[in-house]
């Protein structure tokens, strides 16, 4: 009887794993592996992530292996891109973000803009500090883990110490000596020979590590209506850029609708732009329009863009009505500096956003003893061309593709015309070798514009290998995801 078993008993439990070979939770139950919230939890297709600087690229990867959704990814790599990128992205900034998750039937618009202080103005005066109002929507509306969780990161690199990038250091010659001058800004961005730090230096933010901890412990409304804004109140105005409680206690992000027009001609897929006040989301519907028509023609598109936004910005209106009239031939002064990301994660979850400190590195100004670096209030800069977008199949409740952009007035005709290449190639396109990603941009978008673009060429959820990813190879920014198990799929900036 013992001898019947042990000849049977093989083939039995060969029979029974092979119908599981599909499951992964099966395969984990059986096999054992790292538990939820342990990079290598999951099995197999990740997602993608791209940011202008790497370090936050990987970081927003790490969430994605860990188990985490695409908001997820997102908000770590906004918190790290504040310690990374501050030229950029910060605490003190804003923004907006376009999140989709499946079987949803539209994306929503995510809006935490930078906003004006109510008080009399200063000599270089600060927008409310709207990011974190933002990210803690994002997680409350769609994220899986905590803000609590998902700060660390940044937390750990702020107090310890990270090497400045291309991308900072890129930045910092254009206004480090400038920045300099400021003793809050000297204390992290100057080197001891005092002028601004160069790439591969470390960058010690320990302030900025402190309000990320009481932040993480007391919660995100502590910078709104407790301890932190009370120090942060006296430190904006000893700063000469005074931002008081009350503004900080009024500060509210918004859930709106995004302006959604039609893809291509005979294509299923329609796209979700930023709305407005986010006027860059209005010219970047505004160059695909053009570009559906003439796909050549990107001068023409970008000064249909830029007319449009002028426009509203002069008079005002709705996104309807505005794009479908000419828009004229008006311009834009020149616009501050943004940077753009996006997040896929497997399911094909997929959040876009643009942030922004109102300038290069805001005001220059530091919030001692805080840490946070205060953004340009919208009362005295103009506001940047905030431009993202995702493309997805309301048929089929998929994703599609998704795109972030940045460069001034060139951000919107990047959004446009990084859609128009992806979603016009073919479906079955192929890499031409084995490990190869798929070329989803043959064509660098339109100077001053850089986009960072994720596509599945088949759709998610249910085509991860149509799935790839690029970043603008004119920055220095990293697109990282794919298989857990396999070789990362990375690609930098040459």
């Amino acid at each position: 009887m013992r001898s019947m078993i042990a000849r049977v008993l093989p083939a039995v439990l060969l029979a029974l794993a092979l119908p599981l070979a599909g499951c992964k939770e099966t395969q984990r139950f059986f096999f054992g592996g790292p538990p939820p919230g342990t990079p290598g939890y999951v099995i197999g297709f990740l997602g993608a992530v791209i940011a202008d600087e790497p370090r936050a690229a990987l970081e927003a990867r790490e969430v994605l292996s860990e188990g985490g959704n695409a908001a997820d990814a997102a908000t770590t790599l906004a918190l790290t891109l504040a310690v990374t990128l501050p030229s950029r992205a910060g605490l003190g900034g804003g923004g907006a973000c376009l999140a989709y998750f499946p079987p949803a039937k539209v994306p929503e618009a995510i809006m935490f803009l930078p906003a004006a202080t109510e008080g009399a103005g200063a000599g270089r005066p600060a927008a409310v500090p709207m990011l974190l109002r933002g990210l803690l929507t994002l997680q409350a509306r769609h994220g899986t883990r905590t803000i609590a969780n998902l700060i660390q990161p940044a937390e750990g690199l702020a107090r310890f110490g990270v090497p400045v990038s291309t991308a900072l250091a890129r930045d910092l010659k254009v206004v480090g000596q400038a920045l300099t001058l400021d003793p809050g800004a000297a204390s992290a961005f100057a080197s001891i020979t005092g002028g601004p730090l160069t790439e591969g230096t470390t960058l010690m933010q320990p302030d900025l590590g402190t309000t990320f901890a009481e932040i993480r412990i007391n919660g995100v409304n502590d910078l709104y209506g407790g301890a932190l804004a009370e120090r942060l109140e006296r430190a904006s105005a000893n700063a000469g850029s005074p931002i008081t409680a009350a503004d900080l206690a009024k500060a509210r992000a918004t859930i709106a609708e995004p302006i959604v027009i039609s893809s291509f001609p005979g294509q299923h897929e329609e796209i979700a732009f930023l709305p407005l006040p986010a006027d860059g989301g209005l010219a970047a519907a505004a160059a695909f329009q053009a570009l559906t028509r003439n796909q050549k023609d990107m001068t023409g598109a970008k000064a249909i863009a830029l007319a449009i936004a002028a426009r509203y910005r002069q008079s005002g209106g709705d996104a309807k009505t505005l794009l479908s009239t000419p828009p004229g031939t008006a311009s834009l002064p020149a616009l501050p500096a943004s940077t753009g990301f996006v997040a896929l994660d497997r399911k094909g979850g997929a959040v876009a956003c643009d942030v922004t400190m109102g300038n290069l590195f805001g005001v220059g100004r530091v919030a001692r003893g805080t840490g946070i670096l205060l953004a340009a209030s919208p009362k005295v800069w103009p506001p940047p061309l905030l431009a993202a977008a995702i493309a997805f199949n309301p048929q089929r409740f998929g994703f599609r593709a998704e795109v972030a952009a940045s460069g001034q007035e060139g951000a919107p005709l990047a959004v446009a015309a990084a859609l128009a290449e992806t979603l016009t190639m073919p479906a079955k396109l192929k890499p031409k070798k084995k490990g190869e990603m798929i070329p989803i941009m043959t064509t660098p978008v339109p100077e001053p514009g850089r986009a960072n673009v994720v596509a599945c060429l088949d759709g998610l959820p249910g085509a991860e290998k149509s799935c790839a990813w690029q970043a603008d190879r004119r920055l220095s920014g990293l697109a990282t995801g794919g298989n857990d198990q396999e070789k990362i799929e990375m690609e930098r900036a040459e």
